[in-house]
């Protein structure tokens, strides 16, 4: 998520700018993959909610289980499995001479990344025009009701210092956009 060219960067979805812009603040690349792995979390749908608290929206798990079984199909069937690929080639395999195995390993990335933007860029299609929720007294407190929601549809308690992370990383931006 965060290697993008500055085409990339320019171009899709105000919600793939975002994301490419705010994956690479500080810790916050730390803090999803710890989502990821300790919570089950779909980084996307996780960018998704904090784009929509960034532009001052609370969401509720209604529209957060919406989301999450539009996505589930597209997540199951490519990201999770290039996911998987690209990790077990990182301990090389003997058959292949490791140069070339690395170098297959990032197109692997490559391929997983743009897996993600077809993702991220269909959930922005998805909205027409309009934003999802109701409006929020502030970024931050979207930001924590969007990821409770989230939270209570993986029956998981997201909490601690990488969910803390995410918000101030939010803040910032919310407060560098202002």
């Amino acid at each position: 998520m965060a290697e993008g060219s500055p085409q990339a960067e320019s171009s899709g979805s105000p919600f793939w700018r975002f994301s490419l812009q705010f994956y690479r603040l500080a810790g916050v690349a730390e803090a999803c993959i710890t989502l990821q792995e300790e919570c089950g979390v779909d980084v996307n749908l996780l960018l998704f909610l904090l784009w929509h608290a960034g532009e001052g929206r609370r969401l509720t798990v209604a529209d957060v289980e919406r989301l999450e079984a539009e996505i589930a199909p597209w997540r199951g069937m490519t990201v999770v499995p290039l996911r998987t690929i690209r990790r077990a080639l990182k301990s090389q395999p003997a058959l292949v001479e490791p140069g070339r195995a690395e170098a297959f390993r990032t197109r692997i990335k490559a391929v997983e990344l743009e897996a993600e933007r077809l993702q991220q860029e269909a959930m922005y299609a998805g909205l027409h025009g309009r934003l999802l929720g109701e409006g929020a007294s502030s970024v931050r407190d979207a930001a924590a009701i969007n990821i409770a929601a989230y939270a209570s549809i993986c029956r998981v308690e997201f909490a601690g210092p990488a969910v803390e992370t995410l918000l101030a990383a939010l803040q910032q931006l919310s407060a560098a956009k202002d």
